[in-house]
């Protein structure tokens, strides 16, 4: 018999790909532009308390829940709340995670799809003539590029393809095989580029602002940002990681897993910083929360630079490279939910989930109509509720990943019982001495510090 899910070939694999999951625009935009809103360093080091304990814990409660039961969200809420307190109401957590992946896919690839445009212009010559008057390039992206329906569309749907195909092969063929050629190749473009960062006369600054510490700096409202892009960095609470640990096998250690997955991540995010920090300090530009600075800002900094025409080209390759492993796991998240609930094959569910994501997304590709449009899109943000795109974003940030995130602390702490999380945290990683520590984590630390975001969202705070 054939095994229409399949598995994982070995950790390494399982590694690149929930890696490539994590890794997203998020990555590459939004925490270099929080960590500069919040004044660096002191920002830094809360940012990775946050990951330590509340993003690993619950990255290992969802791997566990998914190799346990071998089944996507909603079959494994299925399987381990039999004869629970809760019993099947907790369906609806799994639920939660297949809108989250369907309703993030359907904007994020608009998004993403820009990066094969932008990719185009850089290597034909195009992006530094444009990007040698910034005011022409804003005038390009948001009154031709953005304001036309028909390449907005044509974009959104040659990322969705690629999307599709990268699922389409199946889990060792196609979204481990891609993870690991992408992942490296995106690891190796962030080094080009943080070498380069060391020739710009802003590189010096950069390392300070973001590696040296000054407490009195920090807020209330940075912490809880801290918190927050803990959480939605590592892509929780959507069900990726649960999916994707539905296909490991019991020789692999979760708690080792969880951390190198981690630290893979913050480590990008890191460079990053170091790569934009540099620029923004070399050419003082103005930074601003929108998402479109990528689009219309960097472009006319990186071509007065030496070899501008081909770092262009590698910052866009390595932005499509991120959103790429990343929509790969939103859209397996929905064909494995057909796969597992509705007993279709692999290659239909892809075909179907990835069509209809597909036509949703035209939607908010047409919804755009104009620069003005996107002021608020911040990859993910909390505020904008423009629109059909807007909407989309606003939902899933605020209320899906965290609710679902909450959700699954509360049922792996408390309704989950011990014997069966230690059983599964210790299978291919021996006596775990850590497990008190994670148990408590799980129940009060993670629970506490998602539902502070849930209550900012509630009261409107927004991380302010």
């Amino acid at each position: 018999m054939t095994d229409p899910r399949g598995h994982w070939s070995g950790r390494i694999g399982f590694i690149l790909a929930a890696t490539g999951s994590a890794i997203g625009l998020g990555n590459l935009w939004k925490f270099p532009y929080i960590t500069y809103e919040n004044n660096g360093g002191a920002f830094v080091v809360v940012y990775i308390a946050a990951i330590a304990l509340v993003g690993v814990p619950i990255m290992m409660a969802e791997i566990l829940m998914g190799r346990r039961t071998q089944l996507s969200p909603v079959g494994a809420f299925k399987v381990l709340a039999t004869d629970r307190p809760g019993g099947s109401a907790w369906q609806g957590v799994g639920w939660l995670g297949v809108l989250a992946g369907f309703t993030i896919l359907s904007y994020y690839s608009v998004v993403a799809g820009w990066t094969i445009h932008y990719t185009w212009l850089a290597l034909t010559g195009k992006l530094a003539t444009l990007a040698a008057d910034p005011a022409v390039l804003s005038a390009y992206f948001g009154n031709e590029f953005l304001a036309s329906g028909p390449q907005q569309t044509l974009y959104h749907v040659l990322f969705m393809a690629l999307t599709t195909g990268g699922v389409y092969f199946g889990v060792k063929g196609g979204i481990e095989r891609v993870a690991k050629i992408l992942m490296p190749l995106l690891f190796s473009i962030l080094v080009v580029m943080v070498i380069y960062s060391t020739t710009t006369s802003g590189f010096g600054e950069a390392i300070r602002f973001l590696f040296k510490p000054d407490f009195s700096t920090l807020t209330k409202g940075a912490v809880l940002e801290a918190l927050g892009h803990a959480f939605f960095t590592l892509s929780l609470g959507m069900g990726a990681m649960l999916t994707y640990g539905s296909y490991i096998g019991k020789q692999i250690s979760i708690p080792r897993a969880a951390l190198q997955i981690s630290l893979l991540d913050t480590l990008i995010a890191l460079m990053a910083c170091v790569i934009m920090f540099s620029i923004i300090n070399t050419s003082g530009i103005e930074v601003n929360k929108s998402a479109t600075i990528l689009f219309t800002t960097i472009p006319t900094v990186l071509v007065k630079l030496p070899g501008g025409g081909l770092l262009n080209a590698l910052f866009y390759i390595l932005i499509g490279f991120a959103a790429l492993t990343s929509t790969i796991s939103l859209l397996e998240v929905v064909s494995s939910f057909a796969i597992d609930e509705l007993g279709w094959s692999r290659h239909r569910a892809t075909v179907t989930m990835g069509g209809v994501i597909t036509i949703f997304g035209v939607l908010n590709a047409l919804s755009l109509g104009g620069n003005s449009a996107l002021t608020s899109i911040n990859l993910i943000g909390r505020e904008s509720t423009q629109g059909v795109f807007g909407t989309m974003d606003y939902l899933a940030s605020n209320w899906f990943l965290p609710v679902g995130g909450f959700l699954i602390a509360l049922f792996c702490g408390w309704i989950l019982n011990t014997a069966t999380t230690r059983k599964e945290l210790e299978d291919g990683h021996g006596p775990l001495t850590g497990y008190g520590l994670w148990r408590f984590l799980i129940r009060f630390v993670a629970p506490l510090a998602v539902g502070a975001i849930i209550v900012s969202v509630i009261l409107g705070k927004e991380y302010q």
